[in-house]
């Protein structure tokens, strides 16, 4: 009887051990990887775990875990659409374990606690009070059932008749100031420019912050309506040149800008390119996601073969110009899933069937379709008042050589006498000095715009129009 009682009692010590070590996971665990933060909520209910992640310098949003299973002292949480999974070891009082997604991956160790938001140091961001005026404006576009759009005039002060240039942001929904990860570039270029004798205007994306209208699904075509109707409102002021209205447009503005141009030419006085596209955005699109995975040393293996089902999936696109979404998502659900049984073996568990469901959706879309299938040299060949475009030797969204080179034809075609190309050495992507020019980096550097090309715009704009 006593061997019983004794056998009974461990048994009841060893289950009150594990779960004691199982409720240990509950909680927020704070980790990061490459220096961006991320956190991870566990719960569970009737021995059911639950678990949601949060990448807090990208998105105040917690995403939930497709999986959470722990088994003892260790843990997997898996996310699908991401390509995302965690594994870890519960070891004195931390969760030792390892990232990975996609092809990358790397230690990531987890402290059982709240993320604690450090305010990046940023010091090009301008305060007040400012040597200019600034005005909060409104102006709306006919073309799209008259939203409403909202922004920001920043003036000289005491000058008329001045140059203007209007800021057009890059791909996904922006605010006036262009806010990425903790930096502003459109709030920094604008008061440069403004101290230096030149007006700007920027605004809110359609659907963000003050302005009316839906950001989701609308193309590059829609956004150039917006455009237009902020090139129209400024005609209308009176301390305004109207002969002297420019634009400057970041990565997909870039390719926005020459759209707006070409069915405005007499009302556009300039345009300045910050890592515009010259190129179809398949040929864009592609060589961005070689470079990225590069960059965080993805396996050639597995390397090679998301490139050519990627290649296969663009393809696809450009040969189905005349399907509907719906249409177009299906077919893309039946090649990947027909190319996943071909997958290498460290991508099989990615290339589930959420994760297709995913990228089908997304690959079909309104926007993606525009961007993938619309050849930007249709409009740069109509380009014919002064040009200046730049962009950084370390951007791997928009590779300068070979963007710059479909612009330089292009503009050849156009036989415009007046156009700067120009790559600049070690920039990345948002035109800061970098390192590698990953995108992990952005927030790391606490510069929000090289000096210099601030400089040269600047320059570049007041010696034609001042």
């Amino acid at each position: 009887m006593k061997t019983i009682f004794n056998i009974t009692f461990w048994i009841i010590v060893l289950l009150h051990s594990l779960e004691s070590k199982a409720q240990e996971f509950v909680g927020s665990w704070t980790g990061g990887i490459q220096g961006m933060p991320l956190v991870f909520d566990i719960s569970t209910t009737d021995d059911v775990y639950k678990a949601k992640m949060q990448s807090p310098s990208q998105s105040k949003t917690f995403l939930p875990m497709d999986t959470a299973v722990v088994e003892g002292s260790k843990i997997t949480l898996v996310l699908n659409a991401y390509q995302i999974k965690y594994e870890g070891e519960l070891k004195g009082g931390k969760i030792i374990g390892t990232f990975n997604q996609g092809g990358f991956s790397a230690e990531m160790n987890l402290e059982k606690k709240a993320y604690v938001e450090v305010q990046p140091n940023r010091p090009q961001e301008p305060k007040a009070p400012f040597p200019y005026k600034t005005e909060d404006v409104f102006f709306t576009n006919p073309k799209a059932n008259n939203i409403k759009l909202a922004g920001t005039l920043t003036l000289p002060s005491e000058a008329k008749n001045l140059p203007v240039a209007i800021l057009i942001s890059g791909s996904g929904p922006q605010d006036r100031n262009e806010e990425l990860l903790g930096h502003q570039p459109f709030l920094v270029l604008a008061d440069y420019l403004t101290r230096n004798g030149i007006a700007v205007l920027r605004y809110d994306d359609r659907g963000v912050a003050q302005s009316e209208g839906i950001h989701q699904d609308a193309t590059s075509a829609d956004f150039a309506t917006d455009v237009e109707a902020a090139v129209n409102y400024l005609k209308n002021r009176k301390d305004i040149n109207k002969k002297q209205i420019g634009l400057i447009g970041h990565s997909e503005g870039g390719l926005i800008a020459p759209i707006v141009i070409a069915n405005n030419k007499k009302d556009v006085a300039f345009f300045v390119s910050l890592a515009g596209p010259g190129l179809r955005g398949d040929q864009v699109l592609l060589p961005q996601m070689r470079k990225g995975a590069e960059l965080q040393s993805a396996p050639e293996k597995e390397l090679n073969f998301e490139m050519n089902l990627m290649d296969q999936v663009f393809q696809k696109i450009l040969a189905s110009k005349n399907a509907t979404n719906q249409a177009l998502q299906q077919e893309l659900k039946i090649m990947m899933t027909a190319a996943a049984t071909k997958a290498p073996d460290a991508l099989k568990s990615k290339y589930s069937e959420q994760y297709i469901t995913e990228i089908s959706k997304q690959f079909s879309g309104n926007w993606m379709r525009f961007f993938l299938t619309y050849d930007p040299a249709i409009n740069l060949e109509q380009v014919t008042c002064p040009v200046l475009a730049i962009n950084g030797s370390l951007d791997y969204q928009v590779i300068a050589d070979i963007n710059l080179a479909g612009m330089k034809s292009a503009f050849a075609k156009a036989k415009n006498k007046d156009v700067t190309l120009t790559t600049l050495p070690g920039l990345n992507h948002l035109f800061q000095n970098a390192t590698t020019g990953s995108g992990v980096e952005y927030d790391q550097i606490e510069e929000t715009f090289d000096t210099e090309t601030l400089q040269l715009i600047t320059s570049w704009i007041n010696k034609r129009f001042k």
